[in-house]
């Protein structure tokens, strides 16, 4: 029995199904945040049309989403010992209905942005929780069936998304988007309060003010210098200052965290041999599967000239194959060598680059339905091994801190990813079509598309290099061959 008294109370009150009721509870509310993050992307094309902005200017709806994402982790674990676990749910889910609502009515791009980056903190705060009832109500010989079953129901969400939100544009507005959720967040509030724990620690952790400025300022004036050096020019002053300013942010934060009290980050991690590697991979798995996620729905519209909801259909067999592949995934973690697993991910996207990048306008839409799919049968294979095996290389005590800064990669490599994939797709389109006006919006955009996915297919080759040092550190805790 659980040593919560909060929760041994619902135990004593609902039984044994209390488990699967406190389960369903944080799916649903995960799965309306994870559809939140990426049903947007479908509507891409049209809301640049309606604001008139081009791809280094949309693409904050995506990134600032993101990068807002990862400091709302940050909060979680202070908001649930500060408020305890079922106030700060509702508290979070209260706000993100309200900035879904403002996305929903906003008239201005500033707006639509800002409510996205609040829908982040919260979305942020919300999807922690699941981990953490999943832990607080199932013994340890269990809480691998929950946690499978969870895993499906909210990667099927992400894999439904496109596909709904491709109708939502088409028949109605791209507004609809902001919407649509709104049901499943209500009513995830409502089992909230019944199903999740009201209890919270008398002496809740300080949180790290000074860390979380540092953080926040560091990453959105790295990803705005980034995103505005085309459009401002490199020696802007301002930008300057940004992008430098930003960096050094970053690595003051670095150094906060080692003096702080009660740092975000517990940095001790990186001093177990193979971890940093497994924290780049989580990086470079970020910038795929976010990056990738943001581009193809594009690439459908604007240069194969399908529909909205066409392109969200397109998408869902990639969704499906990705769900799937997760349990089978599950199963050969146990047999064959993690690292060997992560290389044979790396190689399926690699491949799905390649093939994106050489398909072209009169590309057949089922080759791209397979090449999106393969893309993403890579990415299930690598993202559980590269979770399991950081975590697998930490000492008992430093795997929660391990499993946030993994979390934590993985999110920055998404806001990464997404910005500098509509950085490349905005410059080599406008630099082919200011030497060629003859060939038409199509064409230009292609080219940059295909620029774009040279680019991820660069940095997941560059990532077999974080996988050997990964690989080293995993030779010493698995006791499989070759491990």
């Amino acid at each position: 029995m659980p040593e919560n008294p909060a929760i041994e109370r619902l135990f004593e009150r609902y039984g044994p199904a209390y488990r699967w009721y406190a389960t369903v509870t944080v799916m649903l509310g995960t799965l309306s945040v994870v559809l939140a993050s990426t049903i947007i992307n479908v509507a891409v094309p049209t809301i640049m049309a309606e604001y008139r902005l081009e791809q280094d200017q949309v693409h904050w709806i995506a990134t600032g989403f993101l990068a807002a994402m990862t400091v709302g982790m940050l909060l979680n674990a202070w908001a649930v010992a500060r408020f305890g676990s079922r106030r700060a749910f509702l508290l979070a889910m209260a706000i993100f209905i309200i900035a879904s609502l403002v996305g929903g009515v906003s008239n201005s791009f500033g707006l639509l942005v800002l409510a996205r980056v609040v829908q982040g903190v919260m979305a942020g705060m919300i999807q922690p929780h699941a981990m953490i009832t999943i832990f607080q109500v199932f013994p340890l010989h269990k809480r691998g069936q929950a946690m499978g079953i969870y895993g499906m129901g909210v990667i099927l969400g992400p894999a439904i998304a496109p596909a709904l939100g491709g109708v939502l544009v088409d028949a109605w507005s791209w507004r609809a988007v902001f919407f649509v959720v709104l049901p499943a967040c209500l009513l995830a509030m409502v089992i909230a309060g019944r199903f999740l724990p009201d209890y919270r620690e008398e002496e809740a952790p300080r949180l790290d003010w000074g860390g979380l400025v540092l953080l926040s300022l560091g990453l959105v004036a790295t990803l705005w210098a980034l995103a505005s050096g085309m459009r401002r020019g490199w020696l802007d002053p301002l930008l300057f200052t940004a992008l430098l300013g930003g960096p050094l942010l970053l690595g003051l934060f670095a150094l906060w965290q080692r003096r702080c009290p009660n740092p975000l980050f517990d940095l001790r991690v990186f001093g177990s041999p193979g971890f940093t590697g497994g924290f780049l991979l989580s990086i470079v798995m970020g910038a795929g599967v976010f990056g990738s996620t943001y581009m193809m729905p594009l690439y459908f519209q604007q240069v194969s000239g399908f529909s909205a909801s066409s392109a969200g259909l397109m998408l869902m067999p990639a969704g499906l194959a990705m769900a799937f592949v997760f349990p089978f995934v599950g199963y050969l973690t146990d047999r064959i060598p993690l690292a060997r697993m992560i290389a044979g991910g790396l190689a399926f996207f690699i491949a799905s680059m390649v093939m994106m990048r050489a398909a072209d306008q009169t590309t057949a839409a089922i080759w791209l339905v397979a090449w999106a799919a393969l893309g993403r049968v890579g990415l299930g294979l690598i993202m559980p091994p590269v979770t399991t095996g950081s975590l697998t290389l930490l000492p008992p005590g430093l795997i929660p801190q391990g499993s946030g800064i993994i979390n934590f990669g993985r999110q920055t490599g998404g806001a990464i990813g997404v910005n500098l994939s509509a950085i490349c797709v905005q410059f080599f389109s406008d630099r082919y079509w200011q030497a060629h006006p003859e060939a038409g919006h199509p064409h230009a955009f292609e080219v940059g598309f295909d620029d774009a996915f040279l680019m991820l297919l660069i940095v997941y080759l560059v990532a077999l290099w974080p996988l050997r040092s990964m690989r080293r550190g995993l030779m010493g805790t698995d006791p499989r061959p070759e491990a």
